[in-house]
């Protein structure tokens, strides 16, 4: 991927992130902004958000179907020759992290084995 792509993924996924946080509204639900990927023209980017105390599947409706608005808006922060059309996509690192750490909780938990004598 090319240095240049590299920042306006950087660029696009600070801008996405302040319109969604500032504009929506999420009922208790923390949405991110974890990651996007642009095509090399530039004409279309898949942005990953997770979802963390909430259901996913409204949160990707609400977001696919504002698409044009938050790219309008985007559009007026961020300087391209053209703004790439948004698709929205679920990233589920954020959960399966949050799950592997109350599992290893779980597991400190647990009693430990004792030791053997003379060993």
């Amino acid at each position: 991927m090319s240095h240049r792509i590299t920042r306006v993924n950087e660029l696009l996924k600070r801008e996405i992130g302040t319109v969604i946080q500032k504009d929506y509204e999420w009922n208790g639900a923390l949405v991110t902004v974890n990651a996007v990927e642009t095509t090399q023209d530039i004409k279309e980017a898949k942005v990953w958000i997770g979802v963390l105390g909430g259901r996913v599947e409204p949160v990707l409706e609400k977001l696919n179907h504002d698409h044009g608005s938050i790219q309008k808006k985007v559009s007026k922060r961020v300087v391209l020759k053209s703004t790439p059309v948004l698709s929205f996509r679920h990233d589920g690192s954020a959960e399966r992290g949050v799950e592997i750490v109350n599992l290893l909780d779980e597991v400190a938990k647990l009693p430990l084995a004792k030791e053997e004598e003379g060993s």
